[in-house]
């Protein structure tokens, strides 16, 4: 038995389910010399928004130039932000300047082509017979080059398939693979909940998750009820980790025995949202106390001492 109460040995394994290299305790400084104001922006093709400094004011919605990751491209702004958090200073990107109309019909012409691109790209992909599955295709803003963004469950030799996409395209060509919470991010759908996915509609910054964020929130351990559609553990379990967390220090685990009112209590359940614990005793008796009632000393946990009815 864990010291949450559950039975390891017949649990699912869910290794499958978290991210490589997880480490939840990492964390960044936040940095006092942010610009200011501080703009986030978004790259509509892949999803991915930057945190941007500009030397104009601009609103929700401008179109303007940037650059990013893969180069310069045409960026919507999504407003300012007020609390940035945790932010390192050499993730913040510069505004160049407003995007012109000429910019905005070249986007709207490159999306055309896009299309075109990622149908061609396919059939060729079909070709060669390669264990690949195309995403999205993408026009540089300013650069004569196509980005093709795939997944695979494993490294894939595409040298042949970039001659053949070289001599159709007559320009640079570059396949870069992605994670399948990546593609989840791009393509987005709908999650359990009935909304849009978090890490389409709320974020693009893709948390690591695991197995340890469900069990601290007492969340069934079925892979298909904490997992989603990108078959990775849900985005949401680690919104809240931080509060499960922080609440559970001032709360015994479940299991823990406890001597109150001249009996043996057993912790059966905890409730970490509405901060109650359901203690059954050995006499028969339930009761549900809240998180404040139970006190930590010399390294065993006991009730306080509850007023008496006549006072």
């Amino acid at each position: 038995m864990s010291e949450n109460g559950y039975n390891d040995s017949n649990e699912e394994d869910l290794k499958h389910l978290e991210d490589e290299h997880f480490d939840f305790e990492t964390g960044q400084s936040a940095n006092d010399n942010l610009p200011d104001p501080l703009y986030r922006i978004k790259v509509a093709p892949n999803n991915e928004t930057y945190y941007a400094g500009a030397e104009m004011e601009l609103s929700a919605g401008a179109k303007v130039i940037a650059p990013t990751r893969y180069g310069r491209d045409l960026c919507e702004v999504l407003g300012k932000v007020k609390h940035p958090g945790f932010v390192r200073l050499e993730d913040v990107v510069h505004i160049e300047r407003m995007a012109t109309e000429h910019d905005i019909k070249k986007r709207q012409d490159d999306q055309v082509k896009e299309k075109q691109a990622f149908d061609l790209c396919k059939q060729k992909i079909h070709e060669h017979n390669l264990p690949m599955k195309l995403i999205f295709a993408h026009y540089l803003f300013d650069e004569p080059k196509v980005l093709f963004f795939f997944t695979a469950d494993s490294r894939v030799d595409f040298r042949d398939l970039v001659k053949d996409l070289v001599l159709v395209f007559k320009m640079r060509i570059e396949l870069r693979q992605i994670g399948v919470r990546d593609e989840a991010r791009v393509v987005g759908g709908c999650g359990v909940c009935g909304r849009v996915l978090c890490c389409h509609g709320v974020t693009d910054k893709l948390v690591p998750v695991s197995i340890k964020m469900a069990k601290d929130q007492n969340l069934s351990l079925n892979s298909l009820k904490i997992s989603g559609p990108c078959g990775r553990l849900l985005c949401c379990l680690a919104y809240e980790f931080g509060f499960y967390r922080e609440a559970r220090r001032s709360m015994p685990n479940e299991g823990t025995r406890i001597n109150f009112d001249g009996t043996t209590f057993k912790v059966i359940e905890i409730n970490v949202p509405a901060g109650r614990l359901t203690i059954s005793g050995e006499d028969g008796r339930y009761l549900v106390m809240t998180a404040d009632k139970f006190v930590q000393k010399e390294g065993r946990w006991t009730i306080k001492e509850l007023p008496s009815q006549d006072s």
